[in-house]
């Protein structure tokens, strides 16, 4: 079980608080999409859980143990994962390292096996680098795969269909879907997609730095797509052909 106490996050320079007082209670082996709108809090609050960022108060427990003061590599060797955004490049490393370097090397069969579910050809990238080379969609796949190579208590995917095509996030859904069956990981998937949203045990709505609301799917889905700016799901949009920001 994951505890979030009322954690605050503001940015000292600019005096402007990002997160404010915001109290969640994540528990094991369920799905969680955080929503809300752009600049709301939403991936400074998965931030915060990774350690990245660190709060200007309260407290954060993972399994009754106090990590409010732990580092991300400290974290991380808890059992903490996160998938950014805008995954980082690794130039001199190759896929195939990178999937060992995020759990061990006798998971790299079964890397590859993560790699097909995000829609890559293993023998196509395996010995790539993890630089330049790579598209951002690519990368973001990449990184998805080494999340899912691990054995975690906490898995942190922040906008992970961002980048990725149509198919592709069709396979992404199916693989947080068999994720979420099979491991006992607590998951927190930062989205705007319906088709996420979907796969939600419980949606959280983060908006103006605090919890504005929290539910199941059945209680925050009617309520988030009859207030959305957006009235077509973006990926109605994508099939038939346009952009959505």
């Amino acid at each position: 079980m994951l505890e979030l106490k009322n954690i605050s996050f503001e940015i000292e320079d600019a005096s402007l608080a990002i997160i404010k007082d915001v109290s969640i209670t994540l528990e094991d082996h369920k799905l969680y999409v955080i929503t809300g709108p752009n600049g709301g809090g939403k991936s400074s609050l998965a931030k915060i859980i990774m350690g990245i960022y660190r709060p200007s108060s309260g407290k954060i427990v993972l399994d009754g143990q106090d990590i409010t003061d732990l580092n991300v590599s400290e974290r991380a060797r808890l059992g903490i994962g996160f998938a950014f955004q805008h995954p980082p490049r690794f130039k001199g490393i190759s896929v195939a390292n990178l999937l060992r370097l995020a759990s061990s090397p006798e998971k790299a069969a079964v890397g590859c096996n993560h790699l097909f579910d995000v829609g890559l050809c293993p023998k196509d990238y395996m010995n790539r680098e993890v630089n330049s080379s790579l598209s951002g969609g690519e990368l973001k796949r990449i990184e998805i795969a080494t999340l899912l190579n691990r054995d975690l208590k906490v898995a942190i995917f922040d906008e992970p269909e961002a980048g990725i095509d149509l198919w592709s996030f069709a396979r992404l859904t199916e693989t947080f879907n068999r994720m979420h069956a099979t491991k006992d990981a607590t998951i927190v998937i930062i989205s705007h997609q319906e088709r996420i949203l979907n796969l939600a045990d419980e949606i959280i709505l983060v908006a103006d730095g605090v919890v504005q609301k929290k539910g199941t799917k059945e209680e925050m889905l009617p309520m988030i797509l009859d207030t959305c700016d957006c009235n077509k799901n973006c990926i109605d949009r994508m099939e038939i052909g346009h952009e959505c920001n």
